[in-house]
C-alpha cells in the first residue's frame, strides 16, 4: 500500500506542483473576472486550496482551487445578494455546512444524483461560460454592444489564443511536460498586447486587462475584499451558502472519483475526509476574501500528467500562486483579458461538446430527458434549481421504468400461460400487474412465478385477489415462489 506521507516524493511532486501552478495561475484569474469578482479573489482561492487541502484531505492527486463550475453561482448569487462582500459570507458558512457534511459521512450520498442530471448540470455550466467570456472575447462590455464596441485586437489574441490552446496537442510543444499551453498563451498575448498598444485599431483599452494590487504584501491584503457579518441576518445569503455547499461537494466528490479512476496506484480517497477538507478551505477562502474551491479535475489531471505522487504537488502550487501574487503583480496586470476568454471558452467547450449529446441521446429518453430538462432549468432558473428540477425528472424516469416490465408474460410448451416476475414486484408495478391480469382470458391456466424477486405486500395482495377470484372466471392458477399467507384478497385494488 502506498505511503500516506505527502512528502514522500519531494522531487516529482515539487515538478509537478510548478506544473499545476502554470495551469492555475490563467484558471485562477479568468474563472475569477467569469464569476463578476475581484481577479485577486480568484488568487486567493488558489493559494488557500494549495495551502490548507493537502493538510486535511487524504486524497495524493487532486488539487483544489477556484472552479469553472462555480462561475453561474458566483455571479448569480452575487447580483441577488447585492455585494460580492455578501457572497464572500456566504462562501464562509457554505464551508462550514460542507465539513459538517463530512463530519455525518454524507459523502456516499453524492452517488445518488442521476449521471444525466450531472451531465447536464455540467452542460449548462459550460453554456453559461462560453456564452459570458464571448463580449470579453472579442472586447465587449456586453453582446449587445459587440457593433459597437468591438476590439479587433482582443478578437485577433482571443483567436490565436484558441488555435494554440485547441493545436497543442498535435504540436511537438506537448510532450514538454513543464510547458502549460494556457501558460503560453498568457505570455504570448501579453506580449502581443503590448506590441498592439502602438498600432491603431488594435490597441486594448485599460480595462481589457486584468486587474490586481500592485504594492506586494500590503498592498495584496488591503485590496482584498472581506465578508459582510450582516449577512447573517439575511435569508438570501443562507440559500447562497447551500447552493454552493452542495453544489461545490457534488463537483469535488465527481472529481475525486475521476483522479482514483486515472491513479496508477489505484489508491482510493475518503470523501467524508473530502469533504471536511474542502469545508475548511472554503471558510478559509471566504474569510480571506477568495471565491468558493472545489477538487478540479483539470488541475488534478496536469498533476497526474506532470508526475505527481502525492499531496506535496498541490501545497507546492499553492506556495507559487502567494509568490506570484505578491511579487509578481506587476506582470499580471500585463495579461489580457481575451487571453483568459479564451482559455474558459475551452473549458466551458469542453463540458458541453457536442459528443456529450449525442452520447445522451443514444442512451434514450429516459436518460436524454433528464439531461436535457436540467440544462434548460438551470440556464432558465439556476444551478440549485436546475438540478433539484433534473433529479425530480429523473426520480419520475426511474419511477416510470420500475412501473413497467416487472412481470412478464409468456405460454409454456405444455399450453398453461406463464407469469413471471423478472424484477421486484413493487406497489410501482402494481397497476401494469393489475391490467396484466384483468386480461387474461377466462378458462385460463395460470403459473405465477416470483421465484428469486422481492415481492412487496401490495403485489401479493393483488395475486390474493386474482387468485380468489380465479373460481368464478375457471381460472386454474398456481404460484411459486411467492408466500401469499398473509396477503389478503382485495386489498391490492
Amino acid at each position: 500500500m502506498p505511503t500516506a506521507n505527502m512528502f514522500a516524493y519531494p522531487r516529482q511532486d515539487a515538478v509537478a506542483g510548478f506544473v499545476v501552478f502554470l495551469v492555475a495561475l490563467p484558471l485562477c484569474l479568468g474563472i475569477a473576472i467569469a464569476s463578476g469578482a475581484p481577479p485577486v479573489s480568484g488568487l486567493v482561492a488558489g493559494a488557500v486550496g494549495g495551502l490548507v487541502v493537502p493538510w486535511i484531505s487524504r486524497s495524493p492527486l487532486s488539487v483544489t482551487g477556484p472552479a469553472a463550475g462555480l462561475t453561474a453561482i458566483v455571479l448569480a448569487e452575487t447580483q441577488a445578494l447585492g455585494s460580492f462582500e455578501l457572497f464572500l459570507t456566504a462562501t464562509l458558512v457554505a464551508g462550514v455546512l460542507q465539513a459538517g457534511l463530512g463530519f455525518l459521512r454524507s459523502g456516499r450520498f453524492a452517488a445518488l444524483v442521476p449521471s444525466a442530471v450531472i451531465k447536464g448540470m455540467l452542460a449548462a455550466i459550460g453554456i453559461t461560460i462560453v456564452w459570458k467570456q464571448l463580449p470579453v472575447a472579442v472586447g465587449a462590455a456586453g453582446l449587445a454592444d459587440l457593433a459597437t464596441s468591438f476590439n479587433v485586437g482582443a478578437a485577433l489574441l482571443t483567436l490565436l489564443s484558441l488555435v494554440i490552446l485547441y493545436g497543442w496537442r498535435h504540436t511537438p510543444l506537448a510532450k514538454i511536460a513543464v510547458l502549460s499551453p494556457a501558460m503560453v498563451v498568457v505570455l504570448l498575448t501579453s506580449v502581443l498586447a503590448a506590441v498592439f498598444s502602438g498600432v491603431s485599431g488594435l490597441a486594448l483599452a485599460p480595462a481589457q486587462f486584468v486587474d490586481v494590487p500592485i504594492g506586494g504584501a500590503t498592498a495584496l491584503l488591503d485590496a482584498m475584499p472581506r465578508p459582510d457579518w450582516s449577512g447573517f441576518g439575511i435569508a438570501e445569503m443562507w440559500v447562497a451558502a447551500v447552493t454552493v455547499a452542495v453544489v461545490a461537494s457534488i463537483e469535488t466528490l465527481l472529481s475525486l472519483q475521476a483522479i482514483d479512476r486515472l491513479d496508477p496506484l489505484r489508491r482510493s480517497s475518503p470523501p467524508d475526509r473530502e469533504l471536511i477538507a474542502q469545508g475548511t478551505a472554503n471558510a478559509v477562502s471566504g474569510f480571506l476574501g477568495g471565491l468558493p474551491v472545489t477538487a478540479v479535475i483539470v488541475r488534478s489531471g496536469a498533476n497526474l500528467a506532470a508526475g505527481g505522487r502525492e499531496r506535496m504537488s498541490a501545497l507546492v502550487h499553492g506556495v507559487l500562486l502567494v509568490v506570484a501574487v505578491v511579487y509578481a503583480a506587476p506582470l499580471l496586470t500585463k495579461i489580457p483579458l481575451a487571453a483568459l476568454a479564451a482559455v474558459l471558452i475551452q473549458v466551458g467547450l469542453n463540458l458541453c461538446k457536442p459528443a456529450l449529446f449525442s452520447t445522451q441521446v443514444k442512451l434514450g429518453w429516459t436518460q436524454f430527458a433528464p439531461f436535457a430538462l436540467t440544462i434548460a432549468a438551470v440556464l432558465a432558473l439556476d444551478l440549485l434549481k436546475g438540478v433539484i428540477v433534473g433529479i425530480i425528472v429523473g426520480i419520475a424516469f426511474v419511477l416510470y421504468q420500475n412501473s413497467r416490465g416487472a412481470i412478464v408474460q409468456e405460454r409454456s410448451p405444455s399450453g398453461q400461460l406463464l407469469l413471471r416476475f423478472r424484477r421486484d414486484g413493487t406497489f410501482l408495478s402494481k397497476p401494469a400487474i393489475v391490467e396484466m391480469l384483468e386480461a387474461i382470458p377466462d378458462g385460463e391456466r395460470v403459473l405465477v412465478d416470483g421465484t428469486g424477486e422481492y415481492i412487496d405486500h401490495d403485489v401479493k395482495e393483488v395475486l390474493a385477489s386474482f387468485l380468489a377470484d380465479a373460481p368464478r372466471r375457471s381460472i386454474l392458477v398456481t404460484v411459486t415462489g411467492i408466500d401469499l399467507s398473509m396477503a389478503a384478497p382485495g386489498g391490492g385494488h
